[in-house]
């Protein structure tokens, strides 16, 4: 066979489903000859995000996969590939590559060098019998410890080269996981036991662990308060009397900061504790407890009192059974889950004039709100795109079941959140799939919508359209004033109905829920929908100072 047969028959036995792809590459053909479905985007980092976004709704089992072609077609993707890095995604990225007798010429651009900074592996095919070790050495990467993409580049001429078929030898990856060293378990838990004001923060870790029944037994063993990143969103029920909301961006729930900052000990769990504007500030003078995958997170940035290395599943239960051995119980009583519903009661009552708010323009919030009232958690999986959106969305949805809601966000190019939930309603097709942008956001990806219709995924896209780029205002008054440097404009409606999709402008508050409920109604029919939302200039980052800060 064909070297790009033999990796469509590779990726066949890995679980691959389908192949996000853009604009061309042999492996299309390839790929559909083994029964994996190619849905053809119309932009490379779009693709990406796709198969980004099915990589997290299946835990990576299997991983997403990307194709595109040698030259511009890898360099438009390398935005989608740094998010899918920052975020530790298992993704597998398939470039075409110059032949091997040009690859090295100015000025031909090497997928293989330009993207190593952005991927757990990366490897060029330089041999055709060598294509089984390295598709099993990038899905060994894949599968072991952190996650995170791999790149296997196949240079034009080596794509079609002959592979004896009976010596390629493949066999799917088995992933392992460690569990932390006992002792190492033992004083962690004697800290944690004796703390007097122990807090739990949970990172997307727990999610690719499927740790959640154990986080959750954890937490109610001592009855100690969870809040989690924005990764980590939905890896711990939001509906759960001890959950304390999620936090990252700068944003995060009454309650999570009111026992972030009286909290003695932190245990961070699944998650990497760096120092980034989108992840969560741990206030100095904390006993911390970090138990992550990945030695480089390991006071990386706080130093760690206890520090464990080993898999978010195998620890939790290890904390389990050592809870279990010393004989400890909490004398709670549910004091702690009381105060933890008297301070979100108390953080709501604030933020209520805003969320159920008949303002015109509308609020964002008010959209949210409505959003939030109209749907099932369990059955729902939400995303938001960068920048306002994210911050809006972050504190106030509440998700209830694992995978539920998708928290990005360390390396994220606006647009990001189409792709990802086109990516999510091909892993999770029954539950309805909804992505919140604004309009700069919808400027960046927004013809790909497109590939929603076209291809028969549903999805709904609400667009808050304020016709500007209102967390610039601060730092762009003289501009403003003298060129109109926020200013942007469109009818999205209009734009996705020519499309070919469902549409609706809604311009009145009381009229954002029942077009919700029309708009989720399409998508049950089967209909690509979108909601362009006018919206007021909420400036976020200046508002939500005072979410963290009640």
């Amino acid at each position: 066979m064909r070297v790009i047969d033999a990796i469509a028959q590779i990726m066949k036995q890995e679980g691959v489903a389908f192949l996000a792809t853009f604009p061309t590459t042999p492996v299309i053909e390839s790929a559909a000859g083994v029964g994996i479905r190619p849905v053809v985007c119309r932009q490379e980092r779009v693709g990406v995000g796709m198969a980004d976004g099915y990589a997290r709704m299946t835990n990576g089992n299997p991983v997403g996969a990307f194709a595109m072609q040698f030259g511009p077609g890898a360099e438009n993707a390398f935005a989608g590939v740094a998010t899918a890095f920052s975020d530790s995604v298992p993704l597998l990225v398939l470039p075409l590559g110059h032949r091997r007798d040009r690859a090295q010429v100015y000025p031909h651009f090497s997928s293989a060098r330009a993207f190593e900074s952005v991927l757990k592996s990366v490897e060029t095919i330089n041999v055709a019998q060598d294509v089984g070790s390295v598709m099993r050495r990038a899905f060994n990467a894949m599968k072991q410890g952190r996650a995170g993409p791999a790149m296997v580049e196949i240079p034009e001429d080596v794509a079609l080269e002959e592979v004896d078929e009976a010596a390629l030898d493949y066999r799917p990856v088995k992933a392992t996981r460690t569990a932390g060293d006992p002792q190492d378990i033992e004083k962690a838990t004697r800290a944690l036991v004796e703390a007097k004001c122990p807090v739990i923060l949970a990172g997307q870790g727990v999610l690719y662990a499927e740790a959640s029944d154990d986080l959750v037994e954890l937490a109610e063993s001592l009855q100690l308060p969870v809040m989690t990143t924005m990764e980590g969103k939905s890896g711990f029920p939001e509906d759960h009397p001890l959950s304390l909301g999620a936090a990252g961006g700068g944003v995060m729930t009454g309650p999570a900061h009111h026992f972030l900052h009286a909290a003695d000990l932190v245990l961070a769990i699944g998650c990497s504790l760096t120092a980034h504007f989108m992840h969560v500030t741990l206030p100095s003078g904390k006993t911390i407890i970090h138990a992550t995958n990945d030695e480089r997170d390991l006071n990386k940035h706080h130093p760690t009192d206890h520090p464990i290395l080993g898999d978010a599943k195998l620890v939790l239960r290890q904390f389990i059974e050592a809870v279990q051995d010393l004989g400890a119980k909490s004398t709670d009583d549910g004091a702690t889950a009381a105060l933890i519903e008297r301070k979100r009661e108390d953080w709501l009552r604030e933020w209520m004039p805003k969320l159920s708010s008949s303002e015109k323009p509308i609020t964002p919030y008010r959209a949210i709100w409505e959003m939030i009232k109209l749907v099932d958690p369990a059955e729902t999986i939400v995303t938001h795109d960068s920048g306002s959106p994210r911050n809006q969305m972050l504190p106030f949805y509440r998700a209830t079941t694992p995978r539920g809601y998708m928290g990005w966000g360390k390396s994220h190019a606006l647009g990001t959140g189409l792709g990802l939930i086109m990516g999510a309603k091909l892993a999770q097709p029954d539950k309805f799939c909804v992505n919140f942008m604004g309009d700069a956001a919808f400027g960046m990806t927004g013809l790909d919508f497109e590939t929603a219709v076209r291809c028969d995924i549903p999805i709904l896209t609400v667009v808050f359209n304020n016709s500007t780029m209102a967390i610039e205002t601060p730092s762009r008054v003289l501009s403003h004033r003298l060129y109109r440097t926020r200013d942007l404009g469109g009818d999205y409606a209009d734009m996705a109905r020519a499309m070919g999709g469902y549409a609706e402008r809604v311009e009145e508050p009381e009229e954002v829920g029942a077009a919700l409920q029309r708009a989720k109604r399409a998508t049950e029919e089967g209909q690509a929908a979108l909601l362009e939302v006018i919206t007021s200039e909420e400036i976020t980052f200046s508002n939500f100072r005072n979410v963290s800060s009640h």
